[in-house]
């Protein structure tokens, strides 16, 4: 369906199969200017069918005057768009590309964009997307354009969980559009239709069909459709004009739609009407009072609240941001006129058209919208209420719901979800068809095996746990084959979970996973491989040193992820962080760098969160070469496992690169585990390199101290893993300096690929870019972490890192102790 003013929603267009064969002008004489005007009057007045054949007829005539033959041809391309013939308006758009007509009306490329996404003709829609978009740069249409050509791909490709089904028997060659529910059982529903058993004999100048009627049809207790009937035939509702887009209230005893008057050649206004159920009946219709609204206007597609107190409708009246948008009016009561509407806003409304509301337990939205973006004509929508009073960011509704082609008027069960919805897509019977939709409740799973890493068998009596953010916490053991599973009752939507598993003698473990974002249903799978508490010291992977140096290089910074994780999942353990040089060098020289590189591994343990007084550094010195445990290749030569890399038996290496690569090798740092059973203390202070760590031991408890400047409350975070000291400004949201966005650019705590953004840009000239979005992945404060938290970069930002209460409200209530200086997180 095309991008019509209201009316055209109201009576959906048929395609006319007019007799016409193509555009090659005859030889009679030139056309009569009464006969422009006449045609012209039609498409002013959106009789756009009667208007097709009067400029067929006036293009016949035209000799000369390419300007003037160009605009009736974008007039009958309008036509035959608006008409829903879109395979006929493409040559006739492309005709004024080819003779330059575009150059002056840039607005055929837009046309052309969507006319070729809805058959799939991607690559000359890109074309013409591009055109458009250079053409006309301030509207967002081009760019929007381009990305639905992506977006189709995708979605197309992972649809939602949506199940669709076409119930053929309700729909006609005509088209069937706009339900609205009938009965409790919402096994019956009223409809709009412009089938041969409209009231009326005439057709409707705009679209060549009947003009359109309310409809009624039941589904028996099989799934079976009645065949469709007038919902009235008093005339007390359907009469010879068009009627449509029917809303009824949960008593279903109060029914809200739309009229559109017949005016012979006159372009005439829709306004809402109201009919009370009376037994089987319905009430003559009169009309719903708005303020500020009269018969002129085109107001339509209503919707409202469950006390009907609240009306959300679309109309095209001044104020309108595009073309149609959704405007709210209230009242006091049923019996008063609703006040002045208000325009929804930008956050729903844009330079498209904006239709079909449906509000759903007074909180949900849902409309169809060709102004947002997405697969192509009209799309729907969703947008929730938010505690503010204001409406989210709306949602489109993805693949199978939304088409290349128009789908509209969606309705849904207030408690199930279930519903139907509208569509001209390809296979639609008519021009459009109503189908039916529900989503199948999601349900999750989690299985897996815990194994013994040195004997690859089941490991049996294992207790596993599932931690959720929120609500209960669940356990199982292990079976005899280590196999161990958790059920749908146990799983939640919308929810990151941990597991953790613990056994004696065996570092735990613990593994993350999230049903968040998943709109269908997964069977998750998690094994463990354990690894028994090692007795004798590991080496490091990968954690080596140049000649004389202790620094820690920041490609081997990585290879500690291992131990850090290991040592958050094993909060008992206390752990040496052996080093070794090799031999040469001074003895006491040597002591000195082993105990120095030693150091620098505790102090990056600690700067990622580890407690201190878990962590003793020690350094060995070149007394304890390192004896092999596995076959070690380096530059071609092997090191066979159980070699010791004494003086000796590097001096009989025979090549000198080799007895570099065993130096090297003895240049290590391993750890080794001293105890279980630490129990973490009081929150203590930490110095280190100028670098004042605050630590605390309370698992939802963090020290603050007041900024003696302004009295904010400064307390510390973990950041990606890194500890760093944060502001509490309950008035700003989530900023980060400058000067702290590039530490922690080049610590690698964040990458360029962190920025909202083209990196690029914003990291050019060896700066970050103010007001830059930085996307942290975790940020922990008092043992609760969120991920992906958007941070703006401030150049005017005198502190490194500020959150705010918004925040804040994120890691749950949240409490500043001022007796204690405790920041205290309670999760909740």
């Amino acid at each position: 369906m095309a991008v019509k003013q209201l009316q055209t929603k109201l009576a959906i267009p048929i395609l006319l199969l007019l007799l016409l064969t193509g555009l090659t002008p005859s030889s009679s004489q030139a056309q009569s200017l009464s006969a422009t005007r006449s045609a012209d009057r039609l498409f002013a007045n959106q009789q756009y069918s009667l208007a097709l054949k009067k400029y067929y007829k006036v293009y016949s005539k035209m000799k000369g005057n390419r300007e003037e033959r160009n605009r009736v041809i974008e007039r009958l391309a309008d036509c035959y768009r608006l008409t829903e013939n879109y395979r006929r308006a493409i040559p006739m758009y492309e005709h004024l590309v080819r003779y330059g007509w575009v150059k002056k009306h840039p607005l055929v490329y837009l046309r052309l964009g969507d006319l070729m996404k809805m058959y799939s003709r991607f690559n000359e829609s890109e074309k013409y997307y591009k055109l458009y978009e250079e053409a006309v740069p301030d509207d967002p249409r081009g760019k929007l354009g381009l990305t639905s050509l992506l977006l189709v791909k995708d979605w197309t490709e992972h649809p939602t969980a949506f199940q669709i089904s076409h119930p053929k028997k309700i729909d006609s060659r005509a088209a069937d559009y706009a339900p609205a529910f009938l009965s409790n059982n919402f096994n019956s529903i009223v409809f709009t239709s412009t089938r041969k058993e409209s009231t009326g004999k005439e057709l409707d100048g705009w679209t060549g069909q009947k003009f359109s009627d309310l409809f009624t049809a039941q589904k028996d207790r099989e799934g079976k459709w009645s065949t469709p009937v007038l919902l009235d035939k008093s005339g007390n509702i359907n009469t010879k004009n068009n009627e449509g887009d029917p809303w009824v209230n949960d008593q279903f005893n109060h029914m809200y739609f739309t009229r559109c008057k017949k005016v012979p050649d006159k372009k005439t206004g829709c306004q809402i009407y109201e009919s009370k159920r009376i037994g089987r009946n319905w009430s003559k219709a009169r009309l719903v009072r708005i303020m500020g609204v009269d018969t002129t206007q085109s107001v339509g597609q209503p919707t409202l609240s469950k006390d009907e107190l609240t009306l959300i409708f679309a109309s095209d009246k001044k104020g309108s941001l595009g073309g149609t948008d959704l405007w709210i009016a209230t009242r006091k009561d049923k019996s008063s006129a609703f006040g002045h509407p208000f325009n929804l806003g930008k956050t729903i409304n844009t330079l498209g058209d904006e239709l079909f509301p449906f509000l759903r337990n007074d909180t949900v939205l849902y409309f169809s919208s060709n102004g947002h973006g997405g697969m192509g004509g009209l799309d729907i929508f969703v947008s929730k209420l938010k505690a503010n009073g204001q409406w989210s960011q709306p949602e489109n509704l993805r693949y199978p719901i939304n088409s290349t082609f128009d789908d509209m008027s969606f309705i849904i069960e207030p408690k199930r979800n279930k519903g139907y919805f509208s569509s001209n897509r390809n296979g639609t019977m008519g021009k459009e068809d109503l189908y039916s939709f529900v989503i199948p409740e999601t349900e999750f799973s989690l299985s897996g095996t815990v194994t013994n890493a040195r004997t690859l068998f089941g490991m049996g009596n294992i207790k596993v746990e599932l931690k959720g953010e929120t609500g209960p916490q669940y356990s199982t053991i292990t079976n005899d084959k280590g196999y161990y599973s958790f059920g749908n009752s146990q799983i939640r939507k919308n929810t990151d979970y941990t597991l953790l598993i613990q056994a004696d003698d065996y570092l735990s473990q613990t593994k993350e996973f999230s049903t968040k974002k998943l709109s269908a249903s997964k069977d998750f799978t998690e094994n463990f491989l354990m690894e028994p508490i090692p007795s004798k010291p590991v080496v490091l992977p990968d954690i080596l040193y140049d000649l004389g140096k202790w620094n820690l290089k920041v490609q081997y910074q990585d290879s500690l992820q291992g131990l850090v994780k290991m040592l958050r999942d094993n909060p008992g353990l206390v752990v040496e962080l052996g080093s070794h040089t090799d031999s040469r060098g001074s003895e006491e020289e040597n002591d000195i760098l082993s105990q120095h590189r030693a150091r620098s591994v505790v102090n990056y343990l600690i700067l990622r969160g580890i407690n201190p007084q878990r962590l003793v550094a020690k350094g060995y010195g070149e007394r304890v070469p390192r004896t092999l445990q596995k076959n070690i290749t380096k530059n071609g030569y092997t090191f066979k496992d159980g070699t010791t890399l004494t003086d000796a038996y590097i001096n009989s290496l025979p090549d000198n690169s080799d007895k570099e690569e065993a130096y090297a090798l003895n240049r290590r740092t391993d750890f080794r585990i001293l105890r279980r059973d630490f129990k973490p203390q009081q929150a203590v202070a930490v110095t280190d390199t100028n670098f004042n760590i605050l630590l605390t031991h309370g698992e939802n408890e963090v020290p603050f101290s007041a900024d003696k400047k302004n009295g904010l409350y400064v307390s510390s975070c973990l950041i990606n893993g890194l500890q760093e000291s944060f502001m509490y400004d309950p008035n700003n949201s989530a900023l980060i300096s400058v000067n702290m966005t590039i530490e922690l650019l080049n610590e690698g705590i964040i990458s360029k690929d962190d920025f909202i953004g083209n990196p690029e840009e914003i990291l050019k000239n060896n700066t970050v870019a103010n007001n830059a979005v930085l996307n942290l992945k975790e940020v922990t404060i008092g043992g609760k972490t969120i991920k992906n938290l958007q941070v703006i970069v401030s150049k005017n930002l005198f502190f490194g890192i500020v959150f705010g209460k918004q925040v804040m409200s994120n890691f749950g209530k949240y409490e500043f102790n001022t007796q204690k200086h405790l920041l205290i997180i309670n999760g909740k």
